[in-house]
């Protein structure tokens, strides 16, 4: 047998990512699970055609009807998967490949694998400028394509067929890495798609990239343990690594053992079931008084898997004790030392398991276990309050979220990602099962929900899949409805429809303006201004012509019979409810959002006036 094989670069690179595998505890998993596209002159002769010759035989093509929109798709696949496996998206040059890039910057942001591979420009340069090219006076190597390299965690340009031979399998060592994955882009010129090289034929064999779990080093341990039995009001925070490292009942164990209180970031809702008697639920701007006051005054906080945004650190004002000390468990290098933690490099599962060892017999103290249980107890109550009808209103978001939190039961996932959405839900929902709740909240991207929730139901096919949206993001990116149908996914996509950007009109007037360029109205001839009355959008009819079910539901009654009626009805559901703009939820920490200190707006005045008070509590830790 000849020791090589003569494939087109595209035809090799398929048939390579065929065999690429992730294992981790013993089991082994697809690492590329298929390939996203959509086709143009960049790509459809070199890549696609090898597509086409494959037959779907090792990597199914899903055909998506936005690039954007596909990434959204592979990044939720993976983050259902934990990380273990994801999806290849290729496009065409030019708008195909830079309508990518918001969906690169999504997968990083959030630590999440993806695979890229745009269509680029000829290698060759005989044809330039090429249909769709942008020319760049300074250098003929540089294309859009290069756009993707502040968003991607490796890039690459393959310029010959025999370059494949190094670039694939470095790109496959920083997906399958926990600590460097995020978005892959390999940028794949026009003409070298199709031309032929003899591979090496051990270039395809099966390759497994072992995910290991790795413990902290033992002297760390024993500091943090010190640090531990030494604190009176100690507070665990648990992100999306917890989910990541399949660690949530370890947390759990741990927080069993010892009485540790959890708050959870909007990655890490799910970490600890709320039922859980030291869960205090979400943390940080859009987080419950419960987990927000014990913040103020813990004097250690230990963080799992969480990089620290400036909404779980409420911009660096949630942890007031003089005397805070932090504790990070992070198999990242530079998460681990945020805000001078004393550093648990390693997994999140296999050092919650050392921690309890090393714990064993310890707990915190009876009086601040009970402070932790009478801070759930009044929360328990505020949040009754708070989902409780309104006067004059028939239904609101909170009694929105709390039905479909019943719906969505243990068996369902919620996906959320923008608008007003994830400060409401982050606060109201109770997690019944680990993962009833995915949320994008690291670049919190309009349009994900949609496409996230194809990508969630074909990682987790046994679940019920609900998208959870406003009418902006959905007039943004709902094409993806079309995949679904054509796939013949099951999903529910319940639809709040304030007449505009709702979160940032609320944003807008609480710092003090005035409504401007936020809602959905007409323009006004009178003023030139958009002050008419609201667009009318039938968001149902709309979903019914691009091959979905649309229902109407304008009281709680007519939601539950919607959801109900929903679980029978095959294909894609969409619920569309009608909310007020102006219903929303309270705050219970402060996100630090500039406001002009020149204006002579008395409601800017104002709010310019707080804001320089709040800004004196803003502490860095070193």
């Amino acid at each position: 047998m000849k020791s090589t094989v003569t494939l087109s670069m595209a035809a090799a690179s398929i048939r390579f990512l065929s065999q690429q595998f992730i294992k981790r505890d013993g089991t082994e998993h697809r690492l590329i699970h298929g390939v996203w596209g959509i086709f143009g002159h960049g790509n459809v002769t070199g890549f696609g055609q090898a597509l086409e010759e494959n037959g779907g035989r090792s990597l199914p093509f899903y055909q998506a009807k936005n690039e954007q929109a596909m990434v959204h798709a592979a990044v939720a696949f993976a983050k259902t998967r934990q990380r273990l496996g994801t999806f290849a998206c290729t496009s065409s040059i030019g708008p195909g490949a830079t309508n990518m890039i918001t969906g690169a910057a999504v997968a990083t942001v959030n630590r999440l694998p993806v695979l890229l591979l745009p269509g680029d420009i000829f290698a060759n340069r005989i044809p330039n400028p090429v249909l769709q090219q942008l020319e760049y006076p300074g250098s003929q190597d540089v294309s859009v394509n290069d756009c993707f390299r502040p968003v991607s965690k490796y890039w690459d340009r393959i310029n010959r067929p025999e370059q494949i031979l190094a670039a694939l399998p470095e790109a496959m060592r920083v997906l399958a890495d926990p600590a460097e994955t995020g978005a892959v882009t390999i940028a794949l010129p026009e003409d070298v798609q199709a031309e032929s090289y003899a591979y090496p034929r051990h270039f395809f064999e099966k390759r497994v990239y072992t995910v290991e779990r790795s413990p902290c080093a033992t002297a760390a341990l024993q500091v943090a343990c010190d640090l531990l039995r030494t604190s009176r009001r100690p507070l665990l925070i648990a992100g999306g690594g917890v989910h990541y490292s399949d660690a949530t009942a370890a947390l759990m164990h741990l927080a069993a053992a010892t009485g540790l209180p959890v708050a959870v970031t909007q990655a890490g809702k799910g970490a600890i079931l709320d039922d859980h008697p030291a869960c205090l639920g979400a943390i940080g701007v859009t987080g419950t008084a419960a987990a927000n006051a014990l913040a103020r005054e813990a004097d250690l906080v230990i963080n799992v898997g969480t990089r620290l945004s400036d909404f779980t650190t409420a911009s660096k004002t949630q942890f007031q004790n003089p005397r805070v000390r932090f504790i990070a468990i992070n198999v990242h290098g530079a998460d681990v030392r945020k805000h001078g933690a004393w550093p648990l490099l390693g997994d999140a599962q296999a050092v919650l398991h050392q921690l309890q060892r090393a714990l064993a017999g310890w707990q915190i103290t009876p009086s601040y276990r009970t402070i932790i249980q009478k801070k759930r107890s009044a929360w328990a109550v505020t949040r009754t309050r708070l989902i409780a009808p309104q006067a004059n209103v028939p239904l609101t978001p909170a009694q929105v979220i709390d039905e479909l939190n019943q719906a969505c039961g243990t068996n369902g996932t919620v996906v959320h990602a923008s608008g007003g959405i994830p400060g409401d839900i982050h606060k109201l929902w109770r997690s019944q099962s680990a993962s009833d709740y995915h949320s994008e909240y690291g670049f919190s991207c309009m349009g994900y929900e949609i496409a996230g929730a194809l990508g969630i139901k074909l990682a987790a096919p046994h679940r019920d899949v609900y998208s959870f949206l406003g009418d902006g993001s959905y007039l943004m990116l709902h094409t993806e409805i079309v995949t679904a149908v054509q796939e013949g996914l099951k999903l529910t996509i319940v639809l709040l429809d304030n007449h505009g950007f709702g979160c940032i009109h609320g944003l807008q007037r609480g710092c003090g303006g005035q409504s401007f360029g936020n809602e959905f109205r007409r323009r006004t001839t009178l003023h030139g201004r958009l002050d008419g009355v609201p667009v009318p959008v039938d968001f149902a009819k709309n979903a019914e012509s691009l091959g979905a079910t649309g229902i109407r539901a304008e009281t709680p009654a007519q939601l539950r019979a919607a959801f109900t009626r929903a679980k029978t009805t095959p294909g894609v559901v969409l619920i569309h409810i009608t909310t007020p703009a102006e219903a929303r939820l309270p705050g219970y920490a402060w996100w630090d959002v500039p406001v002009s200190g020149s204006s002579q707006l008395p409601g800017v005045r104002a709010a310019r006036a707080s804001y320089v008070q709040a800004k004196k509590k803003q502490r860095l830790y070193y």
